[in-house]
């Protein structure tokens, strides 16, 4: 996770296409809601992006069996 952040923490993303080809693994739902697998898919970490500020809002961290439980483009 501590890897995850310092990687985003120094990221410039203008679009969805700049994220995935940073992290070809990240999913994409609506809402501008990005989730990325931590640790082979152990881990879920959900972000909102604002691409025009460069902000990215951290929505969820849980594991994969709670992030079942939530709802990707609402949380």
């Amino acid at each position: 996770m501590q890897a995850w952040y310092a990687d985003i923490r120094h990221a410039v993303w203008k679009s969805p296409a700049d994220v995935k080809r940073a992290y070809r693994n990240a999913s994409f739902v609506a809402n501008n809601r990005i989730v990325f697998n931590i640790r082979g898919g152990k881990y879920r970490i959900i972000v909102a992006v604002q691409y025009k500020f460069q902000i990215v809002f951290i929505r969820f961290v849980g594991t994969h069996q709670q992030y079942d439980q939530v709802d990707a483009a609402s949380v």
